[in-house]
């Protein structure tokens, strides 16, 4: 039986690296630096950045309140909002996309109004791009942080009472005595969501288009390169299958006992 089991494993590890060995068998070692040094590669790996950090920043700032809420305070249909902000981790991205652009495009649900009353414009723009990351990628942050609320339990809340009783600000009490214990989950959700974004490819391209300089993330310049320059497809992939790989990498010991 065990041996059973040890084939069928080899042969599934074998099957999830089969393709990466093809990608890095076809990798143009030799002419590498060629396609980094390729201005549409350097302006997409520039929009890439920007929309994945400042999707980072606001995945911090509206998930941790969110992940704090959702652990610690109950209110009816928790479990359907907690089943909603998981939704963009199954959902197709194209669908996702979809949706973002029939509720915040010009003629969309709140698009609209925005375009009416503050002039405001999001499809097919950088701040489109940032909001699609932020769709994908919020869950990633609020799962982790949620998970290490609950981890902590009443022992946790028992600190946070006695350090109110002592007199102890809300402020310095979150600062002192909440965040310490939930910090090493939000770096790791805040890196999760991080490399989600930047190689977040559907929701992007059908809310926020694939416009160079603007909104063309380096998932958008592969799929454009692949037609075109597969060389310069290639260098693309390693780069993305690099960062991806550092992260899990990086963040193994965070869900499993290192070995």
């Amino acid at each position: 039986m065990k041996r059973f089991m040890v084939s069928v494993a080899g042969l599934t590890v074998a099957l999830l690296a089969l393709p990466l060995v093809g990608l890095l068998q076809r990798m143009p070692w030799s002419s590498l630096g060629n396609p980094l040094t390729n201005h549409g590669t350097l302006e997409a790996l520039k929009v890439s950045l920007t929309v994945s950090l400042l999707a980072t920043i606001m995945v911090f700032l509206l998930g941790t309140p969110l992940a704090w809420a959702i652990a610690r305070v109950s209110v009816p249909g928790r479990r359907f909002i907690r089943a909603l902000i998981m939704l963009p981790m199954v959902l197709p991205p194209v669908v996702g996309g979809t949706a973002l652009l029939f509720a915040l495009g010009r003629q969309g649900l709140v698009g609209q109004w925005l375009n009416q009353w503050f002039g405001i414009t999001l499809p097919f723009t950088l701040a489109g791009a940032v909001v699609a990351a932020i769709f994908v990628a919020l869950p990633f942050y609020v799962i982790a942080v949620e998970g290490a609320l609950q981890s902590a339990g009443q022992h946790l809340e028992d600190l946070e009472d006695m350090a109110g009783t002592l007199g102890a600000s809300p402020w310095n009490v979150l600062r002192r005595i909440t965040y310490p214990q939930v910090l090493p989950a939000m770096g790791a959700g805040l890196a999760l969501a991080w490399a989600r974004a930047l190689g977040e490819f559907g929701a992007t391209i059908t809310f926020a288009g694939n416009l160079p300089g603007r909104t063309q993330t380096l998932p958008l310049a592969t799929f454009l390169a692949l037609e075109n320059n597969p060389e310069e497809a290639l260098v693309l992939s390693l780069i993305l299958l690099v960062v991806s790989l550092g992260v899990l990498i990086g963040l193994r010991d965070r869900w499993m006992p290192s070995s």
